[in-house]
């Protein structure tokens, strides 16, 4: 991850401009003696610089909210640390300028497009964890009249893939840093006729966070067409039986099993398992029932009664647990006197998501973006405006 190590951090007097980037707030952990979150804008994109504080002075991106390309974090380090005046011992971080093929796409989406608007005038196709891009490319090049979304929380296969969408001129492909088991919630009902989900990680020492699980595939099913198809392709003996025993969980489905397929395009990991004569195992979902659209109702806003700070400070690493899902308040900041933030995991057990809340002049609201708008993240939120008001 990018990051540069300082002789010392200072603060500048925010919101500041250095150059195109905004510096728009400070926020300070509990411990002020631990480091700060740094609210930064650049090239439309809002996220959080954090600087740690130990035994050695680093700046570097917040995970939550860090963005793609990789440009764009390295260009607002890099103007802190001028801006500032910090000097910088090392770093990782050159500065290059950005890549030309990434400056003219308009391929990589954040979540908000799709929540706001979601494409429906024609097929979709999804890939999850695209890796090489390979599939995807040649996918989207070989289907023009569709339309192809990739999701990949990998920085460097992220930008790879930009490059190739504008190099091979594509204009039907889409690519989102997310994740997928979130994303499906956005997606219109009976509207996408593939979904690849080609060489997971295993995770078989932590299965609860395989992409494949109920839940996901009872997604899959409300937002797959009739006739469309869940794809899993795998080199994992034991993914392929847990995805065996997932697919059949429903009352009623549909599924066939395929060992060592030949397919149009692979994957440089798929080159070499083959070379290795590794089984390569095909498992695909076929939804045979139209959905209605989920109806979810309610939005993020929070109630307008003053917001007593006493009430924040005790809330800090605290869980509260429901039958739909969980709220844990994992670490308190402070915005200057007066202004606290949160930063919470919320939602389903099996889905969490991460975000933060700026509360400042007797209001709050989430930052950067709101939470995935899902039945539980709402649940979340209403139990949170509770608790926050007293």
């Amino acid at each position: 991850m990018p990051h540069l190590n300082l002789e010392s951090f200072n603060t500048l007097t925010l919101p500041a401009y250095c150059g195109d980037v905004e510096f728009l707030f400070q926020a300070d952990y509990a411990n002020s003696d631990e480091g700060a979150l740094i609210a930064t804008r650049y090239k439309g994109r809002e996220f959080f610089l954090v600087y740690k504080n130990g035994s050695k002075k680093l700046l570097k991106s917040d995970k939550i909210t860090r963005p793609s390309p990789n440009f764009i974090l390295k260009h607002a380090l890099l103007a802190y640390a001028e801006c500032s005046a910090s000097p910088i011992l090392d770093s990782n971080v050159d500065n290059a300028p950005e890549n030309t093929h990434l400056k003219t796409h308009d391929a990589l989406k954040s979540i908000s497009y799709f929540a706001e608007n979601f494409p429906q005038d024609r097929e979709v196709r999804i890939e999850i964890g695209f890796g090489s891009a390979r599939h995807l490319l040649h996918q989207a090049a070989a289907n023009p009249d569709i339309l192809f979304i990739g999701l990949e929380i990998h920085k460097p296969s992220i930008e790879q893939a930009l490059k190739q969408i504008v190099i091979q001129n594509l204009n039907n492909l889409m690519i989102l840093d997310y994740d997928a088991r979130l994303f499906l919630e956005f997606v219109p009902s009976n509207i996408v006729g593939k979904i690849y989900v080609h060489f997971p990680v295993p995770w078989d020492k932590k299965p609860h966070r395989r992409v494949i699980s109920e839940a996901f595939l009872k997604e899959s099913e409300r937002v797959l067409r009739v006739g469309g198809t869940l794809e899993l392709r795998t080199d994992s003996e034991n993914y392929y039986r847990f995805a065996l025993e997932t697919f059949s969980s429903p009352s009623v489905s549909r599924f066939d099993v395929r060992k060592n397929q030949e397919i149009a395009i692979v994957s440089k990991y798929e080159d070499r398992w083959k070379k290795q004569e590794k089984n390569i195992y095909d498992v695909t979902f076929t939804c045979e029932a139209e959905s209605p659209e989920p109806d979810i109702i309610g939005d993020f806003t929070f109630a307008g009664a003053p917001i007593d700070v006493n009430v924040i400070d005790r809330l800090s690493k605290d869980t509260y647990k429901r039958d739909w899902g969980f709220l844990h308040v994992e670490r308190l900041f402070s915005i200057g006197e007066n202004g606290r933030m949160i930063r919470l995991a919320m939602g389903s057990f099996d889905r969490p998501e991460s975000t933060y809340v700026v509360i400042e002049n007797n209001s709050a609201h989430y930052y950067p973006s709101f939470p995935v708008r899902s039945s539980a993240n709402l649940k979340a939120h209403i139990l949170l405006d509770e608790l926050i008001h007293g």
